[in-house]
């Protein structure tokens, strides 16, 4: 496993080796001991998934203090658009946006430390995202930025968005209680 910074402070991109041969691929996505030495958690207690049309859009979430948390993101089947968003008051990249290309190919995941929104689109049908979370899903802490309102050229015009999603507030809107700690 190959471990790399991205742009956004704190956020990795972990590129696991595919093994591949005519019986199709085999690949290994956590270890404790890689993740350790990456200094990325090794504990999630809470992992689900989504199964997503082209053009589903899911975003940009994350959850308030004191249930803010950490996830690890990737796309088994099908692909995204990943997109990112520092949150983090005092961050070099405060209120800056990355996107990254997942896909079950290449079997990229993502580290993104608590602070973060983080949202995709489906860029093909039946597209499968993966999450492992720091902490368990809070409702009454569970939020978000509006996908429109941060500038991200997104590959559609009109995504299909959930009316929650559609309700969020602006980024411009959004008074941020997550702070940079210098990762």
């Amino acid at each position: 496993m190959i471990f790399e910074d991205a742009s956004l402070p704190g956020v990795r991109l972990l590129r696991p080796t595919v093994h591949r041969d005519e019986r199709g691929g085999f690949v290994k996505t956590h270890q404790q001991e890689w993740f350790e030495a990456a200094g990325i958690p090794t504990e999630w207690p809470e992992r689900f998934y989504s199964v997503s049309s082209r053009g589903v859009l899911r975003g940009l979430h994350f959850q308030l203090p004191p249930s803010a948390h950490a996830k690890l993101v990737y796309c088994p089947v099908g692909a995204v658009m990943d997109v990112v968003v520092d949150l983090r008051v005092g961050s070099p990249t405060y209120q800056e946006f990355e996107s990254f290309d997942l896909d079950g190919n290449g079997w990229t995941m993502l580290f993104l430390p608590a602070g973060l929104a983080h949202g995709f689109v489906a860029l093909r049908d039946g597209t499968v995202m993966a999450y492992a979370t720091g902490t368990i899903h809070d409702p009454e802490r569970d939020t978000g930025i509006r996908w429109d309102s941060v500038g991200v050229p997104w590959p559609f015009t009109d995504p299909l968005v959930s009316p929650r999603d559609a309700a969020l507030p602006a980024l411009a809107e959004f008074e941020s209680p997550f702070t940079y700690g210098g990762e």
